[in-house]
């Protein structure tokens, strides 16, 4: 396994459409996968889209056991979702593409969702909660979404000014 460097908004990658895992799963998927987890854990973070360290696949890993829970990760090859509720949810909302920015986006409470495994089998699961806020988050990211998209232009504004002081400098400590 090994760590990739996240990348972090505007990078226009992250705008990118990821393409589905064509075939089976394959042994460099499940690298992928493994990779992708380690650097979740180590950012850290509970969910990863393969996007975010450049890899345009529909890809998914998430994790969102409690620190004091046992680690149970999650994979996600090519998920869809089949059926969203109604009734919406707002959940304070973070990602490691956009570092220390934090706001409520309103999804779906729940949503059906389908998706091949960590060994290409595929799963049917019923998600609520954290569970349908974190895979609504990170299909986002497959389809060219980060989770400031859904805010008002105003909140844009101040997160685009804030990513670009935080590069400033991270630039100024490089140099």
């Amino acid at each position: 396994m090994a760590l990739r460097p996240i990348l972090i908004a505007p990078d226009p990658r992250l705008k990118e459409k990821s393409k589905p895992v064509e075939g089976p799963v394959t042994d460099e998927h499940r690298r992928l996968m493994d990779d992708m987890l380690e650097t979740m854990y180590e950012a850290p973070g509970i969910g990863l889209a393969a996007i975010q360290i450049g890899e345009p696949l529909r890809i998914i890993v998430m994790d969102i056991s409690r620190d004091d829970e046992p680690k149970a990760p999650r994979y996600f090859v090519n998920p869809e979702i089949l059926w969203r509720s109604e009734e919406l949810f707002a959940y304070e909302e973070g990602c490691l593409s956009v570092p220390e920015i934090y706001d409520d986006v309103e999804r779906p409470a729940r949503v059906k969702l389908r998706y091949l495994d960590y060994n290409g089998k595929q799963v049917e699961d019923d998600c609520d909660g954290l569970y349908a806020v974190c895979i609504q988050h990170e299909m986002d990211h497959l389809a060219g979404q980060v989770f400031v998209d859904y805010l008002s232009p105003l909140k844009r504004e101040l997160v685009r000014k804030k990513l670009a002081k935080q590069r400033k400098l991270a630039d100024e400590d490089e140099g």
